[in-house]
């Protein structure tokens, strides 16, 4: 047997509404995942602090140790370097190209206290690792407290 269902037409609406929603949420606001990566030409970097020093990391997959430029300017760390395209691959032979090739840099300002002078920088397996030293009035000291 058949029964009546009252019919809600706002219901329907709500529903609507939060599709609407997700779909601009999700759909035009999310970034492909090569783009999300590299951004708009930036590099992503972890920065980070230890008891001695700051150290700065970032993913530059498929470049030479050649190809990167790292300088520091006052407080300010920049990292630039360059992806070059493979020329031996005829551009209508492609099925999907989702690697990106160019250049790209990013700038990060870093704390005060360092000694930039001995800053030491390595690059194995695609990942730049930048140690910044700290200056000893910087350093964390304990202080000893002492009973009365």
């Amino acid at each position: 047997m058949a029964s009546i269902v009252r019919w809600q037409p706002m219901r329907h609406m709500m529903s609507m509404g939060d599709a609407m929603d997700r779909m601009l949420d999700e759909g035009f606001f999310r970034m492909p995942m090569p783009l999300a990566i590299w951004g708009d030409g930036n590099l992503a970097v972890d920065v980070y602090e230890t008891g001695e020093s700051v150290v700065v990391k970032t993913a530059i997959p498929g470049v030479s140790a050649d190809d990167i430029e790292v300088s520091i300017t006052g407080d300010t760390l920049t990292v630039k370097a360059e992806t070059k395209d493979e020329q031996e691959i005829k551009h209508e032979n492609y099925l999907r190209r989702e690697r990106r090739y160019g250049s790209f840099c990013r700038s990060v300002t870093l704390p005060g206290g360092l000694e930039t002078d001995k800053a030491e920088a390595d690059y194995t397996n695609g990942i730049l690792t930048l140690t910044l030293p700290k200056a000893e009035e910087v350093k964390p000291k304990a202080i000893k407290v002492k009973a009365a």
